[in-house]
């Protein structure tokens, strides 16, 4: 079928004789914009005020944004300075102009539209925005600059353990949420750490933070510091006690008899298998499990029976067939029976039941708590101990000293972050000692790699000295390697700035 085709017709421009498409103003573009100017009456250029200690710009009235140089955060802020100013036209395109950042001038290019001619033609116009930048400190900054020491709510952050293990954990969640960016400062003491406000209100979100990812309890209590008596206004100093709960990952417990029963006579001899907003306990002989958050907790208020500093060696001589699985929040477990012997003892041999069936084999080596020959100030317990009722041993983890003796000296695969922390002296932050903290935070890197899940809610950074070996000298070692971070899960390379180390 024969169809014609259609041809738009072009028009002359009235004002310089131009062909162009034909449109309600008879009109070329050039000369339009020649006519009109939509940008008249915009803001072509406006001041701002910048925080030069915590990186923050003042948005009127009282407001003060945190951006970094040329981020969407920055160019928001910068948007909304004008929104009053952008009324008469429609916003379609911003962007940076760049410019030297020592310069105190940034410079955005926004496209607008506009109806021109009584709406007969819709103009599209594009203009720079300058804004100067003028430092001036925040009202906090201002306060820490006349008085470093100034503050007005502290967190102090315990746990009556005798490792620090949960701290490390705990101090990759805040950094990873930015939990404490408002902390004018941060103390090392002795079982915890002390925080230190200058609002109120950031101590209180602080603290609520703290509930959400472990089990608390906390206090507040106020210091008068001064009274107007002529206008009554009150000036206090509050402080939060913060106690985090004393059980650990991996520690064994023995319930009181009216726990076991509330929890459908569970265990009693029970292991932590997970510390988050609750507690999970895992019976490692029936592969039960219970999860208890911080109000139940609380009420009884029991401790761990062993701890990992009582963690002793095993050699596993023989694993039998699983009998029975589980899975326990995302974690899978295997019960069976395995051979065993103590490491210091290899010629007496016992079998007991473990929920280690999954990842243990014959000629492994397992971490675990000497049930008969511990030490436990528990009367209930020892009643169950002479009467036959509890295991020799209870199996917590497999063990990678020998594999992980290959790798000795190599750095690893991630590097963390840390909190700038300073070390009370005068309080005790520096009682443990720098080397059985570094045993402690090596230990913790090793639960990172062995635990997949503990290092879901953590941020992990690749680290630029790791030389990833090739496959034939992965092929020369012989057996089992050690677990590692694989490199899919870890975030672009850590690179501090000068500004991030002054911090």
């Amino acid at each position: 079928m024969f169809k014609v085709q259609q041809t738009i017709g072009s028009v002359v421009c009235c004002k310089c004789g131009v062909p162009m498409p034909p449109n309600a103003a008879n009109m070329c573009v050039n000369c339009l914009r020649s006519e009109v100017d939509i940008t008249e009456g915009l803001q072509k250029s406006i001041q701002v005020y910048y925080c030069p200690e915590c990186g923050c710009y003042f948005h009127p009235p009282k407001t003060w944004i945190k951006a970094q140089w040329e981020s969407t955060d920055l160019l928001s802020f910068c948007i909304n300075r004008l929104k009053k100013n952008l009324n008469k036209v429609r916003l379609t395109n911003a962007k940076f102009v760049w410019t030297e950042p020592h310069s105190k001038r940034i410079k955005v290019k926004l496209t607008v539209q506009a109806p021109v001619l009584n709406g007969a033609a819709l103009l599209e116009q594009s203009y720079v925005v300058e804004y100067t930048v003028r430092d001036n400190l925040c009202p906090s900054c201002s306060r820490f600059q006349a008085n470093p020491d100034q503050w007005v709510a502290s967190v102090q952050l315990r746990q009556h353990v005798s490792h620090r293990r949960s701290f490390f954990y705990l101090e990759q969640l805040i950094l990873k949420h930015n939990a404490a960016s408002h902390a004018v400062r941060i103390q090392q003491v002795h079982q915890g750490i002390d925080f230190f406000f200058g609002n109120k209100s950031l101590a209180d979100r602080f603290v609520a933070f703290l509930g959400k990812v472990v089990p608390i309890e906390y206090r507040q209590d106020q210091k008068l510091v001064s009274h107007d008596v002529k206008s009554s206004l009150y000036n206090y100093k509050s402080t939060y006690s913060v106690k985090i709960c004393p059980i650990c990952r991996e520690d064994l417990i023995f319930l009181p008899s009216k726990v076991a029963t509330g929890l459908g006579n569970l265990g009693p001899l029970v292991v932590c298998t997970k510390v988050s907003d609750s507690i999970t306990l895992l019976d490692p002989r029936t592969l039960r499990c219970a999860f208890l958050d911080a109000t139940q907790y609380w009420r009884s208020g029991y401790r761990s029976a062993l701890t990992s500093r009582q963690l002793v060696k095993y050699l596993v001589f023989f694993v039998h067939p699983p009998v029975g699985e589980a899975t326990v929040g995302g974690q899978k477990y295997a019960l069976s029976y395995v051979e065993i012997a103590r490491e210091s003892d290899p010629g007496n041999l016992f079998c007991v039941q473990t929920h280690l069936g999954h990842i243990l084999k014959t000629g492994d080596q397992a971490l675990g708590y000497d049930i008969c020959g511990a030490n436990v100030k528990d009367d209930e317990m020892d009643k169950y101990r002479l009467h036959g009722r509890l295991p020799e041993a209870i199996l917590i983890k497999k063990c990678y000293d020998k594999q992980r003796e290959r790798k000795k000296g190599k750095p690893r695969a991630f590097i963390t972050k840390k909190l700038p922390m300073e070390m009370d002296e005068s309080r005790g932050g520096g009682r443990a000692g720098p080397e059985r903290m570094e045993n402690e935070y090596e230990e913790f890197l090793r639960d990172l790699e062995e635990n997949p899940e503990l290092r879901f809610n953590i941020s992990l950074y690749k680290n630029k000295d790791y030389i990833q070996e090739s496959d034939e000298t992965a092929s020369m070692t012989d057996g089992e390697s050690a677990p590692t971070v694989p490199i899919e899960e870890l975030l672009a390379e850590l690179q501090l700035s000068e500004e991030d180390m002054d911090e």
